[in-house]
This record gives structure tokens, sequence and C-alpha cells, in this order.
């Protein structure tokens, strides 16, 4: 298992004055660097692939669905747009130098119709992802689906639910991140959540119960690294937690992050606390 951080650290909208994280995340020792994507075309594409290069990190990518793009809409021209989005993100994605796209990408963030997920929606999902799976094998993507908690969406909050789709979608290509801030919302043991979805998890998000540091809170991160080695897991532990940075009101930690928690701090410390438990 390797190490990285999210840029979700610093900020939520990453431009090209954030290049200049790139060394001293590699100067903590971490081995790779998440870059949040809200609009792939605002994002300085060209510099992110330098600058991985350059400090020898690799990069991932967490996508977020602006509200227009929707693979589950009931019309289907919404949902047709909502693929040609998608496939912009893959190559967006190959063109950073990354090779794994993630994030909920089966709705926009804060999209709570009343009622339960339909068959009908769900097959709308299974057939935008599968719609997006020859893109993937020409850039070299894997797509990691992100179940979020309950008040970010209604459609897919569970590991169970995420084998599923990634089950009757069908592709190698295509599995699931668990993200320990949503699944101690939703899941009854997160260790037990990590065993269903076995072969179909892609990626980790290690983020503590109030997003700040790995290790201050009550999520048990002991019994997660333990489990993920029994399920033979060997990819990332993104730290995806909120810093606070009083001049980076774009970041997350803006509003949220504990005031006596820098970025750094959270990386420098969060990064101390999940090498320990590789360790031991």
């Amino acid at each position: 298992m390797r190490i990285g951080i999210s840029a979700f650290a610093w900020t939520a909208q990453f431009e090209q004055r954030h290049l200049s994280l790139f060394p001293a995340v590699k100067a903590m020792g971490l081995s790779g660097i998440e870059i949040p994507m809200f609009e792939p075309s605002v994002l300085p594409v060209e510099g992110i692939r330098s600058a991985c290069v350059a400090n020898g990190l690799e990069c991932t990518i967490c996508a977020i669905l602006p509200k227009h793009v929707n693979p589950i809409s009931s019309d289907a021209g919404t949902r047709r747009s909502a693929v040609a989005y998608l496939n912009h993100c893959i190559e967006s994605t190959a063109a950073m130098g990354a090779r794994l796209l993630g994030g909920p990408l089966y709705s926009p963030i804060g999209y709570l119709p009343d009622h339960r997920p339909s068959e009908q929606e769900w097959s709308w999902a299974v057939e935008a992802f599968r719609a997006v799976s020859e893109t993937l094998e020409r850039y070299d993507v894997d797509l990691s689906l992100e179940p979020v908690n309950r008040s970010e969406t209604f459609f897919l909050r569970t590991a169970a639910e995420a084998k599923r789709l990634c089950e009757e979608i069908g592709n190698r290509r295509i599995g699931a991140t668990i993200d320990t801030f949503h699944a101690n919302i939703e899941e009854q043991n997160i260790a037990g959540a990590i065993r269903t979805l076995g072969r179909h998890l892609k990626h980790v998000h290690v983020s503590e119960n109030d997003r700040g540091t790995p290790g201050r809170g009550h999520v048990p991160f002991p019994e997660i690294v333990a489990t993920l080695r029994e399920i033979k897991y060997d990819g990332y532990l993104m730290i995806e937690g909120f810093g606070y940075s009083a001049g980076e009101k774009s970041g997350p930690g803006w509003l949220w992050g504990a005031v006596d928690s820098s970025p750094e701090a959270l990386a420098s410390e969060g990064t101390a606390y999940l090498r320990k438990l590789l360790t031991t």
C-alpha cells in the first residue's frame, strides 16, 4: 500500500499556483497526490503532469459532477451528455498522467429526489458506465465509484450497493472506493464493508470522522489497515482531510477544518500515523 494526500487538504479549486505543493508533498515521503476535478477544462492539465514527473509523484483524480451532468437522469439527452462528460473526464485524467479516476460519478452531489433508487435508475447507471468502457481501455484508466453518505446522495451509499453495481457493469476497469468518512456514517462495520467489496476495491480515501487528521478521531484505522492486508489490497491510502488555511477560501477547511490543523500539519501527521500502522 502507498500513501498519498488529496489536494482537498488545501483547496477544492486546483489552479496553476497550487503546483508549488508538489515538492512539499514529495518531501514528506508521500507517493502520490489526488487532484479534485469539478470541471476538467479549467485544470492546469499539462502543469500537473509535468509537476508529477518532476517530483516523482503519482497522480489520481477525484471528480465531482456538475449539477447539470447526471447519468441517471430521466431525460435521455441529459444521460447522453453525461456519458460525453465522463469520457472527457477520462481523457483529462490520462492527459494528467493519472491512471485512476474516482468519485461519486453516478450523479451530482446533492441530487436527492424524493424516492429510493429505482431499477430504471440503476439500469441507466449500468448503461452509462458500460458506455465509457472503450474510453477507459483506450486511455488505460481505471474508474473507481465512490459511495457517499445520505446527505450527499440517494443512489450509492454502501459497499454492498457498490459491489452490485460493479458486478452488473462487468468491467474489470471499474471498481469502487471506500471513503472512511462516508463509511463511518453508512456502514455498520467498515472492515466488513471492505471485505464485501473485495476484488472490486480500487481506492481508499483515508478520512477521519470529522474530516480532520487521521488518528485523532474514532475511525478504526488499525482494523481497516489489517483488513486491507487481509484482502491483499495494494492501492493507495489517499488522505482526504480538510486543513485550515486562513488565506485559502476555496478550501473545504476554510469552513470546517480545525483552526489548529494546517493542511501541511494534517498531511505530515496523517502520513506518520499511517506509516506506523503499515509497519506494525
